[in-house]
């Protein structure tokens, strides 16, 4: 079922105090996957971004930053909920409990596993998002450290609070994820995309930007096929790591309490 959303998004200042809340629609997909039980799809207008960071602003995995174009394309309004998990895949067990909870504890290959599944159910094609893709809906639009602005605070993302961030205050520090849509959502009706849990993406793991393809498609193969990448950071992180542009190098066949997904769709 399509549907239009209507929702407000924060804009923060240097400090992390948001000065602004701006209106903002967006296209919605529900997939229906049990009684009471649908999944969210927003859809993600096609463009070009910069994509990493400039030379000193991040990690040296992060460069060189470096155009990409993407095409439109739809992902999940937030992270895989146990509930939706559980529709799809039967229970799971994880660290935390809660049906409305982002699921945790997914390796990166049970997260390949929940995608088949549910393109079986459903009959469209569900991946895991790339790197690519990631980034550039993370950011929605924004060019700064976080899609708010320049700094966090843990009112706009769950992340250990008791670390500041270059000017920012200091937070709350959860020790776990919060329901989601819990926290303001970004520019293009996204929750979650900064802090929470570890989200993974399709790419194979690359040391850096060296030979990265100009497009938004998965960037595979190279000498570390065994390693993937994720995106987001994590309630247990600190805010540098959740920035729009911060990876993590994570085993494919490992999941901890600190991953868990989000899933991406063509619908057109």
């Amino acid at each position: 079922m399509f549907s239009d959303i209507e929702f407000t998004y924060p804009i923060a200042d240097a400090q992390g105090k948001v000065i602004e809340q701006h209106p903002g629609k967006a296209r919605q997909f529900s997939e229906v996957l049990a009684p009471e039980v649908t999944l969210e799809l927003v859809a993600v207008p096609g463009g070009s971004f910069r994509m990493g960071s400039p030379h000193g602003h991040g990690y040296p995995d992060e460069e060189p930053q470096h155009f990409v174009q993407v095409s439109p394309f739809w992902l999940g309004k937030t992270p895989v909920t146990q509930a939706q998990w559980q529709a799809v895949m039967g229970r799971h067990r994880g660290r935390f409990e809660g049906l409305n909870l982002p699921v945790d504890s997914i390796s990166w290959v049970e997260a390949g596993r929940f995608c088949q599944r549910l393109s079986q159910k459903s009959g469209r094609h569900y991946t895991l998002p790339s790197e690519a893709q990631w980034e550039y809906a993370c950011r929605a639009g924004s060019t700064t450290a976080f899609a708010w602005g320049s700094t966090a605070t843990s009112d706009l993302a769950n992340y250990n609070g008791e670390f500041p961030h270059r000017g920012g205050p200091r937070g709350v520090y959860r020790h776990a994820p919060l329901p989601v849509m819990s926290l303001p959502p970004n520019a293009f009706g996204l929750y979650e995309m900064h802090g929470t849990l570890w989200e993974w993406c399709a790419d194979s793991w690359h040391e850096d930007y060296s030979g990265a393809p100009a497009d938004s498609g998965a960037w595979q193969g190279g000498p570390r096929v065994e390693f993937r990448a994720a995106r987001g950071g994590c309630w247990h992180d600190i805010p540098e790591v959740c920035r729009s542009a911060a990876r993590l190098r994570a085993k494919a066949s490992e999941g901890d309490e600190l991953m868990g997904l989000r899933v991406a769709c063509w619908l057109d």
